[in-house]
């Protein structure tokens, strides 16, 4: 691990356990590599409040999580007014991920939140799109998949879920989560909002953090917001509860090593010695980045089959792919031929770019 990795987490622990960084290490820093990197990872705002206590200020720095701030801010109020609409409506509804996440941080703007990710009664689809559309926002994905997405202008994003995992995820994920409403508790009041419980919630975001490391990747605020949430809600879970849902789902020796790498990575200033295992997990947190990366997409999925047989996958994907990729295929199944010479024709003609860099990939990582 490199030395500007090494500062991204000596940072990071030091923001979330209120440790004030050595100001002579952080003036050794190379602050603009370090910025980069933070963004890559989506933890400005937590680097930001970490050097603010070492008495550095810095200017970009600075600039982020102000923006970080206001965005919460701004999230939080937009939610409001949505949710308050499903109220009156009779729409039941649930937030999650960051909206919930955030809160267990110390401070404000620490975690970031890029968009307001909600769970709802995906029986009220239209009547949902009529009251986004009603609050001025544009329906940039909607009807395919497993979640719409709404934006408005300049930075409100929406994804509005109607099922926390699709046909086209791990069956195990996809089977657990097809009746959500068992694991859901009524907020207090009157009004339509629900909450898993902590032990439920912690089994989703793990399962959607699973997804995502599995997949193309996730970076190191996944394990960041691991160990918060188990720093502030640990002692009280469940976790013989816990390891039985993630048993059926699946991914229980994930959830432990994710886990153990968590709390043994953040817990001090002190990056402490890992194992062999433990660093080549972390660094697939470091390599990542908030989002994932294609080349590790790629990689992965070159591990589990052979180059012919991911190739032949990306030429002839399932039915169910398909159908969330193609209108005209979800409408009319047997129309998956047509589909298909539709889809090709589209990567040729408007996505090269991404042809040439699968093909480069593949290459790469062919062996």
């Amino acid at each position: 691990m490199n030395s500007l990795n090494k500062d991204l987490i000596y940072l990071l622990s030091c923001a979330v356990n209120g440790i004030t960084p050595d100001r002579e290490r952080v003036q050794d820093m190379d602050l603009e590599q370090l910025y980069r990197l933070a963004k890559f990872h989506t933890v400005r705002g937590a680097v930001c409040i970490a050097l603010e206590r070492a008495g550095i200020e810095d200017k970009q720095f600075n600039q982020a999580y102000k923006k970080a701030v206001r965005k919460n801010i701004y999230l939080d109020m937009e939610r409001t007014v949505i949710t308050a609409e499903f109220d009156t409506q009779g729409i039941w509804y649930m937030p999650l991920k960051g909206s919930v996440l955030k809160e267990l941080y110390p401070e404000n703007g620490m975690r970031e939140m890029s968009d307001n990710d909600v769970l709802f009664d995906a029986d009220r689809q239209e009547q949902v799109k009529e009251i986004m559309l009603a609050n001025g926002y544009t329906a940039e994905h909607y009807g395919q998949g497993n979640h719409d997405v709404y934006m408005k202008p300049p930075v409100l994003n929406f994804e509005l879920h109607t099922a926390l995992f699709g046909e086209a995820h791990a069956e195990p994920l996809y089977q657990y989560y097809a009746d959500t409403k068992r694991l859901l508790h009524r907020d207090e009041g009157n009004g339509c909002g629900c909450h898993f419980s902590d032990e439920d919630f912690y089994v989703f975001m793990t399962a959607h953090e699973w997804k995502h490391y599995n997949g193309s990747g996730t970076g190191i605020r996944s394990l960041l917001d691991c160990y918060v949430y188990c720093r502030e809600k640990g002692d009280k879970l469940d976790w013989k509860y816990i390891t039985e849902q993630c048993i059926l789902l699946e991914i229980a020796d994930f959830e432990q090593e994710r886990r153990k790498l968590a709390i043994k990575v953040f817990s001090s200033d002190t990056l402490p010695n890992l194992t062999e295992n433990e660093l080549e997990m972390l660094m697939c947190y470091l390599t990542a980045g908030t989002y994932g990366t294609f080349e590790n997409g790629v990689r992965k999925k070159l591990k589990e089959q052979s180059k012919a047989g991911y190739i032949l996958r990306q030429m002839f994907p399932t039915v169910g792919y398909m159908k969330k990729s193609v209108k005209f295929v979800d409408e009319c199944p047997v129309l998956y031929p047509v589909g298909i010479v539709y889809r090709w024709g589209r990567i040729i003609v408007k996505r090269r770019d991404y042809l040439k860099r699968t093909v480069k990939t593949v290459k790469k990582y062919k062996k």
